[in-house]
């Protein structure tokens, strides 16, 4: 597969069964739970079913059969855009697929395994807007504990300034699973480091803002479950500060991961656009004064 393939798929398109808003960003995040081929293509089939899903962002996604069957599906159900890239050695990746079109792919910010780390500028409704989709390591196995962990969130905390230098002036949305949950998360986690919580707070710093915390102060609610049926709010979406104003609603959907899609809630945001002069005015009536 050449380069180009590997980052940008531009295959032919059935029509979308939604039609791509103009006057809000409407983003859904994904984890896609390393699924097969089989599931990967009933996973793009429920996304494609989605409204709120114009730009979706998929973590956990494979470098093999199964991502590749999403990637794929996702093109034949309506996205014209899918950026994919593909790692240099087996590993999780993130993809961005847009129905939008006016869509380009650019360098990652992130250093380290930046497939996890996909970045597109995006046009809705005349607006360009900034996209960065995450899919933070796990902890690793016990010989490399937190190695591969660490290093990519210490890439991450120092591109987020770059990040929005640049797209200046323009609304940024960073989205994805980061493994990390918020403190005073409820229930508290003994197992998260200062390290952890600091990572969450560095997107703060930067002058990004939690969309659902923005909206949903004190509410307790999780994105993921472990086996003894713990909650962790590990999926999160971050706005630029000087947009997050325009968030109308952020809210995590319980629906796919009980149906077996995937074992995350999904997670979705509507960001209101400016009005564009023109673009939805109606014909001035004509006829005799």
């Amino acid at each position: 597969m050449t380069p180009a393939a590997e980052q940008l798929s531009l295959l032919a398109t059935d029509e979308s069964a939604h039609q791509p808003a103009t006057d809000a960003v409407r983003l859904l995040l994904f984890n896609a739970q390393h699924a097969s081929p089989e599931r990967s293509r009933r996973q793009a089939e429920w996304i494609a079913g989605q409204e709120d899903a114009d730009i979706a962002v998929l973590t956990e996604v494979s470098s093999t059969q199964g991502g590749d069957a999403l990637v794929t599906a996702l093109t034949e159900r309506g996205y014209a855009t899918v950026i994919a890239p593909q790692p240099s050695t087996p590993d999780y990746r993130t993809v961005i697929a847009c129905r939008t079109g006016g869509v380009r792919p650019v360098p990652s910010p992130v250093t380290v395994t930046p497939h996890r780390a996909p970045a597109a500028r995006v046009t809705v409704g005349g607006h360009d807007i900034g996209v960065l989709g995450l899919y933070v390591p796990s902890r690793g196995p016990k010989a490399q504990r937190n190695v591969a962990k660490r290093a990519f969130q210490e890439a991450v905390t120092e591109s987020l300034p770059r990040l929005l230098a640049a797209f200046p002036d323009m609304p940024v949305i960073v989205a994805g699973d980061l493994n990390v949950i918020e403190r005073g998360h409820q229930p508290p986690h003994k197992v998260f480091g200062e390290w952890e919580y600091a990572f969450y707070d560095s997107f703060q710093a930067a002058g990004l803002t939690d969309a659902f915390r923005r909206l949903h102060p004190d509410e307790v609610t999780h994105s993921w479950f472990g086996l003894t049926g713990n909650g962790f709010r590990f999926d999160h979406l971050f706005v630029s500060a000087p947009h997050a104003d325009r968030v109308l609603a952020c809210d995590y959907h319980q629906g796919a991961r009980e149906a077996g899609l995937t074992d995350h809630a999904v997670m979705t945001l509507r960001l209101g656009l400016p009005y564009t002069p023109g673009e939805h005015d109606e014909a001035p009536a004509t006829g005799a004064g």
